[in-house]
C-alpha cells in the first residue's frame, strides 16, 4: 500500500516503550495484515494506566503540557494523567449543573479545543456543548455555551466531536445521554443528527438517517469525516467527504461490523487517525486498525468494552479508554 509505505520510510526503528514499561499488561494483539507491522511492534503490549472509574470516554492529549484529558462520565468529571504524576483531579461537575426537568445527571463525552485553544465539553446531562473559559493549566468553571439547539429544539446529547482544518466543528447528537434513550418524552429532535458547528455557534444538520451516530474522526488533511454508529442491530463505520462548503456529502459505508457484534463484545465507538491514515477505531473486542481504503490491518483486544482513542501529539502512545480503565499501547 503506498500511503503506509510512504510512511514506512520515516520511521526508524523501534519507539522505546520507557514509561509505559512498569505497568500492568493486559489484552492481546492480533495482527490481521503485516502492514499492521508498521505502527505496532512485535511485542507492543496493552498496558493498564489506571483503572477503578465507572464509564471512561472522551480522551484529548494537550500538547502544551504533554498530558491526557478523559470523562469519567458517570462521576460526573475530567481527570488528568501524565507520567509524572499518574491520575489527577482536574474538572467537578462537567455536564450536570442547572439540569432541565428529566436531563440526565451525567458529565461530560467527547472534548476538543476550539481555535484559540480553549477546551470545549459535550455535555451529555445538560444537552449541549460548552466551553470552558478558563486557562487549561487553571481549570474552572464557569462554562459558556456554545450549542444547544437547533431550530429551536434541544440537541439529545452531544456525544464526540472534531475540529476540522476548515475550521468547523464536526459532531454526533445521539440519545445516550438521555434517561430514556431514543424514547425519552424530553426528546425535541425526531432524529440522531451528525451537525456542523461554526466557531459563531451556527449549526448545520449534515445527517439525519444514521441511528445512532456515536464516535467520529477526519482523515490527516480533514477531506474526510468519520462516524461509527453503535446500532447493535447495524454497527458500521461510515465515511464522508468534505467539500469545498464544509459540508459532510457522498456518505458511503465504510465497514460493517454486523458480524463481528457478538453481544457483550461492544460496537464501534470513538476514534483516533494517525497521520499515516491509519484509523484507530473502538469497537467489538476493542480498538480496530483500519487503512483509508478501510482493510482491517489488526484489532486490539483490551478485553473491556472499549469507548475511545487518543494519540499522544507525536503518535508514540495510543491512549485507550475501556470501560472502568484507562489503557495505552507503545507505537513505532
Amino acid at each position: 500500500m503506498k500511503w503506509l509505505l510512504a510512511f514506512a520510510m520515516l520511521v526508524t526503528g523501534l519507539v522505546d516503550a520507557g514509561e509505559l514499561a512498569g505497568y500492568p499488561e493486559t489484552g492481546r494483539i492480533e495482527r490481521l495484515s503485516a502492514d499492521a507491522d508498521q505502527l505496532l511492534a512485535s511485542d507492543a503490549k496493552v498496558r493498564v494506566l489506571a483503572e477503578g472509574f465507572k464509564w471512561t470516554e472522551g480522551p484529548l492529549w494537550i500538547t502544551e503540557g504533554d498530558y491526557l484529558l478523559f470523562s469519567d462520565i458517570p462521576n460526573n468529571r475530567v481527570l488528568r494523567f501524565d507520567f509524572e504524576q499518574g491520575i489527577r483531579p482536574y474538572l467537578e461537575k462537567t455536564g450536570a449543573d442547572n439540569l432541565h426537568p428529566g436531563d440526565s445527571p451525567q458529565g461530560s463525552n467527547g472534548m476538543v479545543l476550539d481555535g484559540a485553544g480553549r477546551l470545549l465539553l459535550l455535555q451529555q446531562g445538560n444537552r449541549r456543548i460548552v466551553r470552558m473559559d478558563a486557562s487549561l493549566d487553571k481549570p474552572a468553571k464557569p462554562f459558556s455555551p456554545v450549542a444547544e439547539n437547533y431550530q429551536g429544539k434541544r440537541l439529545n446529547s452531544p456525544n464526540d466531536m472534531v475540529r476540522n482544518p476548515n475550521g468547523f466543528f464536526y459532531f454526533t447528537d445521539p440519545a445516550y445521554g438521555m434517561l430514556y434513550g431514543v424514547d425519552d418524552p424530553n426528546k425535541e429532535l425526531a432524529y440522531q443528527g451528525v451537525f456542523r458547528l461554526a466557531e459563531n455557534g451556527e449549526l448545520d444538520l449534515m445527517d439525519s438517517e444514521l441511528t445512532h451516530p456515536n464516535g467520529i474522526g477526519q482523515s490527516p488533511n480533514g477531506g474526510r469525516v468519520y462516524v461509527a454508529v453503535s446500532d447493535a442491530e447495524a454497527p458500521a463505520w461510515y465515511e464522508y467527504r468534505v467539500n469545498k462548503q464544509g459540508d459532510l456529502v457522498d456518505r458511503k459505508l465504510f465497514f460493517d461490523a454486523s458480524a463481528f457484534a457478538i453481544e457483550g463484545h461492544g460496537v464501534p465507538d470513538g476514534m483516533a487517525v494517525h497521520s499515516s491514515g491509519v484509523i484507530f477505531a473502538t469497537g467489538p473486542g476493542g480498538v480496530w486498525l483500519f487503512s483509508p481504503d478501510a482493510t482491517p490491518l489488526a484489532r486490539i483486544y483490551t478485553g473491556r468494552l472499549t469507548a475511545n482513542c487518543a494519540l499522544s501529539a507525536d503518535e508514540k502512545i495510543l491512549f485507550i479508554t475501556a470501560h472502568d480503565s484507562l489503557m495505552a499501547i507503545a507505537l513505532k
